[in-house]
């Protein structure tokens, strides 16, 4: 299968990299991102900046730079909200989603890990149908191992 000019791109593959590439660059209709080789539709940093700078310093209405930026007016109180929290980098998606393993605390790691090592025979099916009495919570089989595994990584 032959890959896209656009996969060939290095840019392209570093904004993908990084979660910034605008998904829908032919939205982007400002005359800037037009005529001018510096100003990049793909990069959705640069549109978002772009787009809050027409409308703080060059007196643009919001409906007017969301649309012509290809975003939604929601869109563009998002990316305010972000550049007011964080700068450029509040642009940057963050990771969604749990942090850490939430289910899998300190507590139960240590329930597991002792009860491997008093019987190394144990499946982890065994382990956990004994997390579910202990501690009342179901855990699926994968996340144990990942746990361990990670456990065994912070050891070295």
């Amino acid at each position: 299968m032959p890959k896209s000019k656009r996969d060939k791109d290095p840019k392209v593959n570093a904004l993908k990299k990084d979660g910034t590439l605008n998904p829908v660059p032919e939205k982007v209709i400002d005359e800037l991102f037009c005529s001018n080789d510096f100003f990049d539709p793909r990069d959705m940093m640069q549109v978002k900046y772009e787009m809050l700078r027409r409308v703080k310093e060059d007196g643009w209405s919001i409906s007017e730079a969301a649309r012509v930026f290809g975003l939604s007016r929601v869109s563009f109180y998002q990316a305010l909200s972000s550049f007011d929290q964080a700068g450029l980098s509040g642009f940057i998606p963050r990771q969604r989603g749990p942090r850490e393993a939430h289910k899998l605390s300190g507590p139960v790691i240590k329930f597991i890990e002792a009860t491997k090592q008093k019987d190394q025979s144990i499946h982890t099916a065994g382990v956990i149908r004994l997390i579910k009495e202990q501690f009342g919570i179901d855990v699926h089989r994968r996340s144990i191992e990942r746990a361990l595994t990670r456990a065994k990584k912070k050891l070295q």
